[in-house]
């Protein structure tokens, strides 16, 4: 695919086919991701690619944490919650997806089920836990390095027929991904990614995100 394809192309799939997604692929992918940018080489990011059991055991533990009202517990900083002109934008996504999947406002159990299905990783065959080095944390480099390699990552495996999305609620209960997926204390987790075949009978598959315009996002200066 042309690479203007593929950047304008890429929306976030959020239901996937069963269907396994081979290992070369995926590393394949993931060294073509790692030429990202990276400030002054430090590349401080990895990657645990988990699939099958071990993965079937953080989507059990996860919803079971978060059915049961046990408290977040991400590793990296969560900040505070939107507002504004971010708070708009994430509420007209999120319109997009239920009138999508025909989920009413009222109806809390379909919204709630929407809801657990981030923390399964939208039942993809393969989930990508991004973590970054311990001794790097506080780096204010670190996290930006590695949102480029996670954006490398997707657009890399879109270019291949893959989906992804990238999403929090997958690692929100982090004793759980570490324990099955053996991530080491050296490592802080950071992100996960789920990756698959999309399923094109899945309604909130077709949904793309409406982007701020070049007049809104940017000024040039000393062109006039």
């Amino acid at each position: 695919m042309q690479f203007d394809a593929v950047v304008a192309g890429r929306r976030s799939i959020r239901g996937y086919k069963p269907d396994p997604v081979p290992r070369a692929l995926i590393e394949e992918i993931l060294a073509l991701a790692m030429r990202a940018p990276s400030s002054m080489n430090t590349q401080p990011w990895n990657f645990t690619v988990v699939t099958g059991e071990p993965l079937d055991r953080i989507r059990q533990g996860n919803s079971e944490r978060m059915i049961a009202g046990v408290p977040q517990s991400r590793e990296f900083r969560t900040g505070t919650a939107f507002d504004g002109s971010h708070r708009e934008r994430q509420v007209d996504v999120a319109k997009q997806l239920f009138g999508a999947m025909g989920i009413e406002r009222d109806d809390a159990a379909r919204r709630q089920d929407w809801v657990m299905r981030g923390f399964r990783q939208f039942d993809a065959p393969v989930c990508i836990i991004v973590t970054y080095d311990r001794v790097l944390d506080g780096s204010d480099d670190t996290p930006f390095d590695c949102g480029a390699v996670t954006n490398a990552l997707v657009t890399a495996a879109w270019s291949r027929g893959l989906g992804t999305v990238i999403n929090s609620q997958g690692i929100m209960q982090s004793p759980v991904v570490r324990e099955h997926a053996g991530i080491a204390e050296d490592q802080i987790i950071l992100k996960s990614i789920a990756l698959g075949w999309p399923d094109d009978d899945f309604p909130a598959n077709a949904v793309v995100s409406r982007r701020k315009t070049v007049d809104e996002a940017a000024r040039f200066v000393g062109f006039d």
